[in-house]
């Protein structure tokens, strides 16, 4: 029996040695001496005796055995050598009694080489087996730039709390993204039931994930579970079966096609794009819409805030209003507020599927995994999310271009101005804020070269922006782009205040959000918004500004006729595709050039912008610095976590 099972094993390892010369890839086992020897370690730490996942063991420590097998573990030598019989031993040793002696290893960025009991390894490996016993002894290597150093040192926190060495995640942030996800603080240890329930439901889904063919994917088991758990919730997959996981994982199988794809967005920047069948091809997401009439749709509207407290939720309500005059009451509109947790958000998405609403719009990006955790289980309703670069195969994701309105004031700020220093305030570092604020003083610099914008952040602790820019002897400033009901002001847009509080309003950025929802109903009407081709490829993301009538600047009557002629003769440029404002020489406050002479940067890089243009007087807040309301949308679209976005949600 062993001996026809050591063939079994040899006819997979003479294959995978095959495949791999045939890729141009080294057939053996890896020596870790050999990657040593051009590696800095600074620390050796004994973590004594550990169950180690067979799946992150992929070499060996010297090279005395290395040729006796293919890098995958299965033995290369015939099964008449001594090799051969010492193999079959073991394994009949397995079958009878099991494997109790531990083997001897070292762990280098997270993963294992034997130094003794690589035959023990290569049966257990053939076998199915999840983990083997082992002495361990890590090996830290310096710290350094490359991302694989840092991924590194993320999960060595990680493992300082939770002694786990199964996750191993392919992102940056992932492994903090995980412990929000469970309900946990960073450095909260985990207690020993913590480690046995989280152990079994990783060691069920990853037997899942392999069953379902997950290795064939371009990402790791444990970027898949981060997925699973974002969408149906820690404490919900706990107790799941291997047979729910099952059902759950046919469901969500495109999230994991559309990470594995590198998690691409398709941004669609007009409504044309979709409207013709253009670059998003948007052919069958909304196939049950197909030629429907606006009385036949119900749409929801989910809000974090009320429109009394929230000048982003008041926005969105005017957008609703404006809809239902739009179309003279033909369809139905239904709000739910303070949905500002996971319970109120799940509740409201609950009540409007059960209301029958057939068409869902959730106003706030931390609505998100809900939002895509609803469309799974519902997928004849249409959800979208007011967001932006987040990446979702279940959903589409909308938002506008402020950084053009942006740019706008800040030419007009530096016109009126008749000093060199200019006010910006800004609330969340998060995706889009930091363009807008690069916008506005690309703008001002463009009239006056000279000019500087100081910059505040109204979600800091204890910030008094007014006092800052004050005491810097600023008089014009951009502040919130819409007052709040509840607490009305004049410092909203772009303002001049005077050190006696002498206010005057010169403009202010508009969103039309009403605009937006009519365009994206009309285009549901016509079954335009169709994704199937995407599903599982890319993420769709409806990006109108100007040219789509969502965006606009409204200036006083009083400014001068020369100024707003030059505002007006911008905005009209902007709009036609004319003119571009991140476009030409352009440097980070670091000297780096961040966009070449003749070149424009592209809607991706300017997305995901985490630098501050050369004139720009401040610097993007750490996470710790941070309002908690802040610190709880900035981990989910933080510029310092991954990249940057714009939701000036207040």
């Amino acid at each position: 029996m062993a001996l026809y099972d050591y063939v079994g094993a040899l006819k997979k390892g003479r294959k995978q040695y095959q495949s791999a010369v045939l890729k141009g890839e080294y057939p053996y086992l890896p020596v870790l001496d050999d990657i040593l020897s051009y590696t800095d370690i600074v620390s050796e730490v004994s973590l004594g005796l550990m169950d180690i996942p067979l799946d992150r063991i992929v070499g060996t420590k010297t090279k005395g055995r290395t040729s006796a097998f293919a890098n995958n573990f299965m033995p290369l030598l015939n099964e008449k050598s001594e090799f051969g019989a010492k193999w079959a031993y073991l394994f009949d040793h397995q079958i009878e009694e099991g494997i109790r002696d531990p083997i001897i290893a070292y762990e280098f960025m997270n993963q294992f080489y034997v130094q003794e009991g690589n035959k023990r390894v290569s049966v257990l490996k053939y076998l199915g087996a999840f983990s083997i016993p082992g002495t361990v002894v890590r090996l830290i290597p310096r710290r350094s730039d490359e991302k694989e150093n840092r991924l590194y040192y993320e999960f060595l926190d990680f493992y300082q709390v939770s002694f786990n060495c199964d996750i191993w995640f392919s992102r940056e942030g992932s492994y903090n993204r995980l412990l929000t996800a469970m309900g946990k603080k960073p450095e909260e240890v985990w207690s020993e039931n913590d480690r046995e329930y989280f152990k079994a439901v990783y060691n069920r889904f990853a037997k899942v994930f392999d069953q379902e063919g997950g290795n064939a994917l371009e990402l790791t088991c444990s970027d898949a579970f981060l997925i699973y758990v974002e969408i149906f919730g820690y404490d919900a997959i706990i107790e799941r079966t291997e047979a729910q996981m099952q059902t759950d994982l046919v469901k969500i199988w495109n999230e994991f096609l559309l990470v594995s794809s590198g998690g691409k967005i398709a941004l669609v920047e007009q409504p044309e794009e979709v409207d013709n069948g253009g670059a998003a091809k948007l052919m069958n997401w909304l196939r049950p819409f197909t030629n429907v009439e606006p009385e036949m749709l119900k749409i929801a509207f989910i809000y974090a805030k009320t429109p009394e407290t929230s000048s982003w939720t008041y926005g969105h309500e005017l957008g609703r209003m404006y809809l239902e005059q739009a179309y003279d009451g033909k369809l139905k509109t239904v709000a739910f507020y303070e949905a500002d947790n996971d319970e109120e958000t799940a509740k409201a998405i609950d009540l409007a599927i059960a209301a029958r609403c057939n068409l869902i719009f959730t106003t706030a990006s931390q609505m998100i995994n809900f939002s895509v955790k609803a469309a799974i289980q519902h997928p004849e309703v249409k959800i979208f999310n007011c967001s932006v670069n987040m990446s979702y195969s279940s959903i589409c994701t909308y938002y506008c271009r402020m950084y053009e309105s942006k740019f706008l004031m800040g030419a007009l700020a530096a016109s009126m101005a008749r000093s060199d220093k200019l006010g910006y305030i800004a609330d969340y570092p998060i995706y889009g804020t930091i363009a807008n604020i690069n916008a506005f003083a690309l703008g001002a610099r463009m009239i006056n070269p000279y000019v500087k914008v100081y910059l505040e952040w109204s979600r800091v602790k204890d910030a008094d922006v007014q006092a800052s820019l004050e005491k810097d002897g600023i008089t014009f400033i951009s502040g919130e782009d819409m007052i709040t009901p509840q607490t009305p002001s004049r410092e909203y847009g772009l303002y001049h205040k005077e050190p006696d509080g002498q206010l005057e309003n010169l403009a202010t950025p508009i969103w039309h959000w009403g605009k937006f929802y009519e365009r994206i109903v009309e285009l549901t009407c016509k079954g335009a918004l169709d994704a199937k081709d995407k599903k599982g490829k890319q993420a769709i993301n409806y990006w109108w500004g100007m040219s789509a009538d969502v965006i606009d600047v409204i200036c006083s009557q009083n400014l001068p006729h020369g100024t707003n002629r030059l505002i007006t003769f911008l905005k009209n440029s902007i709009r036609t595709g004319s003119f571009q404002p991140f476009n030409g020489l352009i440097y980070s406050q670091d000297g780096t050039t961040q966009c070449k002479d003749g070149e424009s940067l592209s809607p991706e890089e300017i997305i995901t912008m985490n630098w501050l243009a050369e004139n720009v007087v401040g610097r993007i807040p750490e996470f710790d610095e941070l309002a908690e309301e802040a610190q709880a949308l900035v981990k989910l679209q933080g510029v310092k976590v991954e990249e940057t976005m714009d939701t000036e949600e207040n």
